[in-house]
């Protein structure tokens, strides 16, 4: 079995430098970091847990939670998640473990046993809530972790976000600047924190417009098809509010809202506007819907990589300003925005002036 000390023979480096270009260390070139790495691939090498776990008081394995089994219609981005997690988690010699809990068990006590007697060096963590109460905990046992997402502050940890904020904010801008008004936001769950920050983008966008906010445009709920369907047809079905504009926060909101529109023989964009938010989520592309959606593009798939990254830095030890990242954000904008009608801007402007339903 090769073992470090054949790597260093082999490419005429010393031991610690095989081992700090395996574990990523930013002290190793770049270009060092690639030939130790393709010489282990091409040597075989395997890092020893045991070893590694004697000289360093690490076992090199890092985890993923989920609290229960994801749905069926989730099967894809799980294996997606999972797969790209194990495989570049693999290339920075460490292992990836993956642990279902029981839905029934407190999800804290499923990460103390899981850390009990160093099992685990560290966690992938993903949905984070605020006021996460796995944070809280790995926080106190001292154990390093990386966050898909962000959750309060202080940002003290580990993270790769989007700017959820920012994401709101454009595609409400794109839908003020065609003259609309009544702009529904077709959210996600009340208690995320990406939530709560595209719900403030929303609102600064209102406000900066002069828009008064209307009850019933803002709706939060889970980033689903179904729930898509269903604010479709509270929008815009008889005694609904029908905005002129609707923001959808993900391609599956977006397919249902789509669904219930073609039903109640609405067009897009003829009699309503639509953009959304494309994460790629597989099976989901909004712009090959019909019509392709105006939408703000950051594919999921960009930061499964960088986590992997992350949390191995965070279990060596390094610096906090290496270990948070905030991916980019662009817009793509297609033909589901069209402007508003003058008739329908005045009417809106006389809603506004008198406190009805916009």
């Amino acid at each position: 079995m090769t073992t470090l000390r054949d790597l260093s023979r082999h490419l005429g480096l010393s031991v610690t430098q095989v081992s700090r270009a395996l574990n990523d260390h930013a002290d190793v070139a770049a270009d060092t970091r690639e030939r130790v790495r393709a010489a282990a691939r091409e040597l075989g090498y395997q890092p020893n847990v045991s070893a590694r776990r004697l000289a360093t008081g690490r076992s090199g394995m890092l985890g993923l939670v989920l609290p229960d089994i994801p749905p069926q219609a989730e099967d894809a981005m799980f294996v997606q998640i999972v797969g790209t997690l194990s495989q570049h988690l693999s290339r920075l010699g460490r292992a990836f473990v993956l642990h279902i809990a029981d839905p029934q068990d407190d999800i804290v006590e499923v990460y103390r046993r899981l850390t009990g007697g160093g099992a685990l060096d560290g966690f992938v963590l993903l949905d984070p809530e605020r006021r996460d109460r796995r944070v809280e905990f790995l926080r106190g046992a001292g154990v390093p972790f990386v966050i898909h997402g962000r959750i309060e502050e202080p940002h003290d940890y580990s993270f790769y976000d989007i700017d959820n904020r920012i994401v709101a904010e454009r595609l409400t801008e794109v839908l003020v600047a065609a003259g609309h008004r009544r702009i529904a936001f077709l959210n996600g769950p009340r208690g995320r924190t990406y939530a709560a920050s595209r719900h403030k983008g929303w609102r600064a966008v209102l406000a900066r417009a002069g828009i008064a906010e209307a009850p019933g445009l803002h709706r939060w709920g889970p980033m689903s098809e179904g729930e898509g369907l269903l604010a479709g047809v509270a929008l815009f079905g008889e005694g609904g509010p029908r905005p002129t504009g609707v923001v959808c926060g993900n391609a599956r909101l977006a397919a249902g809202l789509l669904q219930a529109l073609r039903a109640l023989g609405l067009r897009v964009p003829g009699d309503v506007s639509v953009v959304a938010h494309d994460d790629e989520l597989p099976g989901f592309r909004v712009g090959a819907f019909d019509p392709p959606l105006t939408a703000t593009w950051s594919p999921l798939a960009w930061g499964w990589p960088h986590l992997a990254r992350l949390l191995a830095a965070a279990v060596d030890g390094a610096p906090l300003a290496e270990l948070q990242m905030v991916g980019e954000v662009r817009l793509v904008e297609r033909g589901s925005v069209a402007p508003v009608s003058a008739a329908t801007r005045r009417r809106d402007s006389l809603t506004d002036r008198t406190g009805g339903v916009t």
